[in-house]
């Protein structure tokens, strides 16, 4: 299948970094350590877990991050990365920095819920419509989901995200009763997105992300949602190469460090550690959202085939979705979050003169 052939490093190695890379604001710094009689290594080590792959055209960002890192005051702070996803999924990743094994990571909204439900306001179905929506109201709840995940010992080095996730599949489909009689891959370990799709009318097959390519090879799943960029490096598309051409959510995320690591990194060192963050987040942010439009693009030459939506379609997804809220407000999102979180979407549409609503009663 042409889909399946192997694509340009100067395609594939970037989009793989794109899910964790984008949120990876501190990536992988030098190797630990100098040659024997050389000066001395740097006292704090810091290892985080992540999916980005070495080589990329991203790791080079990363690479000056850490280099700055290291020239931090105070003997500066070896960060050592853990690429490819070699240290599991993002629940893995959340229980080893839990235990000490490691003390960062770049997570998505599934494992960042992991560590506190208030962050999966920010990736509600169908309750953004825009990247301008969502940074309006990422920026306004910033200080309150730092608070939460800071009170679970946990500090946000930077907030990013990696595009709009979509959805793929073996055979065509349009409308939300198409996707009920299909097998949709979830995350493992999500138990309250398994359970929510399930309420909802649909199949969800629980999955860890490594296991997408060999499920669909056996059949075990014939859709799967995630941004164009994984799609497209992962080559999964191969398999399923049906785009429902229809945003469902955003695919947000951060890179934590774990409070204890933060406490043993010298005063003094610490706001060129997060100014350096903020720094690579904000260089990484702009190329990551054009990127996943340029991955649409590079699996359409490979045989993705994009599957319309009308504005009757969108709205029985809209339906769909908002008829989920009142499941999702309380059990998944504490309900002042996601209230505020509609608010503040409102209020960006009123002020660009859009009609607002879509709220849990519909």
């Amino acid at each position: 299948m042409p889909a399946l052939t192997p694509l340009p490093a100067n395609i594939v190695l970037p989009a793989i970094a794109a899910l964790s890379a984008c949120l990876a604001a501190a990536g992988p710094a030098a190797a630990a350590g100098m040659a024997a009689g050389g000066p001395a290594a740097p006292a704090v080590v810091i290892k985080m877990g992540t999916s980005a792959p070495e080589g990329s055209s991203w790791h080079q960002i990363f690479k000056e991050m850490g280099e700055k890192w290291k020239q931090a005051p105070g003997g500066g702070v070896t960060l050592r990365i853990y690429p490819g996803g070699v240290l599991g999924d993002e629940p893995d990743l959340v229980r080893k920095m839990r235990v000490g094994q490691i003390q960062a990571a770049a997570l998505t909204s599934v494992g960042l819920s992991d560590i506190d439900e208030s962050v999966a306001a920010l990736s509600v179905p169908m309750l953004y419509r825009s990247y301008a929506e969502l940074d309006h109201v990422r920026e306004r709840l910033r200080p309150v989901l730092e608070r939460s995940l800071e009170k679970k010992d946990f500090l946000v080095l930077n907030w990013g995200d990696a595009g709009w996730v979509m959805f793929f599949s073996k055979e065509p489909f349009r409308t939300p009763d198409d996707l009920r009689r299909m097998k949709l891959f979830v995350w493992a370990g999500d138990n309250d997105a398994v359970e929510l799709w399930k309420a909802s009318g649909f199949h969800p097959i629980p999955l860890a992300a490594t296991d997408i390519l060999p499920g669909l090879q056996s059949g075990l799943i014939n859709a799967f949602d995630t941004t164009p960029l994984l799609a497209l490096a992962s080559q999964w598309f191969g398999l399923a190469p049906h785009l429902l051409d229809l945003k469902w959510a955003p695919l947000v995320g951060a890179t934590v460090l774990t409070r204890k690591a933060w406490e043993k990194v010298p005063a003094q060192a610490r706001p060129l550690l997060l100014r350096a963050a903020a720094e690579a987040g904000e260089r990484l942010k702009g190329e990551i959202r054009a990127a996943n439009e340029q991955a649409i693009e590079a699996m359409k030459k490979r045989g993705l085939r994009i599957v319309p939506v009308t504005p009757e379609i969108e709205a029985a997804w809209r339906r769909a979705a908002e008829g989920a809220y009142p499941k999702i407000r309380g059990p998944i999102v504490p309900p002042k979050l996601f209230d505020e979180a509609l608010r503040l979407r409102d209020e960006h549409r009123s002020s660009a003169g859009k009609p607002a609503g879509g709220g849990p009663g519909g």
